[in-house]
This record gives C-alpha cells, structure tokens and sequence, in this order.
C-alpha cells in the first residue's frame, strides 16, 4: 500500500558514538555498511530479507550529516509510492520540489527525496 512511512534515516556528526547512543538507549540492532557509508538500522525482529518481521515497527538507516544525493542534515521519513516519477509531479503540482536524483538501492527499488512546501524533506521509495 502507498502512502505508508517505510523508512527513517537519522544522520550523524560521529558514526561511533551515534550508534553506540542508539544501540544503547533503544536496543536498536545496527549493520554498518562501510561500501555504503551507511548503517542499517533494524528496530525490531527482521526476516531473512531483513525487513521488519511484525506490524508495528519500521527499520531505518544511518548517514554522515550533509553527505550524499540530497546533502541531509536532519532526520528523514520515508514515503511508499508505486512510481516516484509520478509522486514528484504530484508534489511538484502542490508546491514541493525535487531534490537531488532517483537513485537505485541493490535489486530492491528506488530511493529519492523531495522537499514539501514548509521546507521539510522528505524520501520517496520505490519497490522494484
């Protein structure tokens, strides 16, 4: 179902120290991926896909603040949409805008972002 918050990403100043904060205060089960310079966050039981195994609860991920395609520096929620192509024309049409590109995530989808019209950004994913 589109429209459904998917995912979150958190960025950080200090990889160590944030998820060692994470991991501490939450319980959070974290995955570096240092090819990615990303940290896959899983806040509750996964399945072998490593997506969440239970209703209730969301995984996310952890980035240096102010790296990548959209050059983040604060927190971000993600939106499931069935075309992100189409999702950017709708936003564009109500007065947000694109910011940076659709990128491909592995063989698994799409992954973009978008800035509302108070100035929030927030991510698009795209299922393959």
């Amino acid at each position: 179902m589109t429209g459904r918050i998917v995912h979150f990403e958190v960025p950080y100043d200090d990889g160590e120290r944030a998820r060692a904060f994470y991991r501490e205060a939450f319980g959070w089960n974290l995955m570096e991926m240092p090819e990615l310079n990303y940290t896959m966050v899983s806040t509750g039981p996964v399945n072998d896909q490593q997506m969440p195994a239970e209703p209730g609860f969301i995984n996310g991920g952890m980035f240096q603040r102010g790296t990548g395609n959209a050059d983040l520096t604060r927190p971000v929620l993600t939106v499931d949409v069935s075309d992100i192509d189409a999702a950017w024309k709708t936003i564009e049409s109500l007065g947000g805008e694109r910011v940076g590109e659709k990128l491909p995530v592995g063989d698994m989808g799409f992954a973009a972002y978008f800035k509302d019209p108070e100035g929030n950004i927030l991510g698009l994913w795209q299922s393959a």
